[in-house]
């Protein structure tokens, strides 16, 4: 399953926003409002919305101002959450949020729209920034 938030401007240098993003600890501040749990480590970081399981994301990827990549830890729920940022001009950049990952179809249809309502707030926040 693909999923992609919109593109959206962000009025960040694409230098600064990927530093933003490198650091999991500021996730917490693009997080949805329901977000019930946020623990931020090293590299990774727990979270969970109000009425759904907790997710831990581990940062997988870094691309130097253009590319960051989160993965699930868990195996049963096997996904990346991909951030691609592109400078628009000295202090602005865009940013897209694109989702990947393989689930049963039963599973993909339940969690479809859910997943799309938080990339969208995430990428929202972003904008915010």
């Amino acid at each position: 399953m693909n999923l992609e938030s919109p593109k959206v401007t962000v009025q960040k240098s694409a230098e600064e926003l990927f530093n933003f993003l490198s650091d999991v600890q500021n996730f917490e501040q693009i997080m949805p409002q329901n977000t019930d749990k946020f623990v931020a480590g090293e590299n990774t970081f727990l979270f969970a919305l109000k009425g759904m399981p907790e997710i831990r994301l581990n940062l997988q990827q870094k691309e130097p101002n253009s590319k960051i990549v989160l993965g699930s830890a868990s195996d049963k729920f096997p996904f990346s959450l991909t951030g691609s940022i592109a400078e628009t001009s000295d202090n602005t950049s865009e940013i897209q949020l694109t989702f990947e990952g393989s689930f049963n179809p039963m599973m993909a249809m339940m969690i479809k729209g859910p997943l799309q309502k938080f990339i969208n707030t995430l990428s929202e926040n972003i904008e915010k920034l």
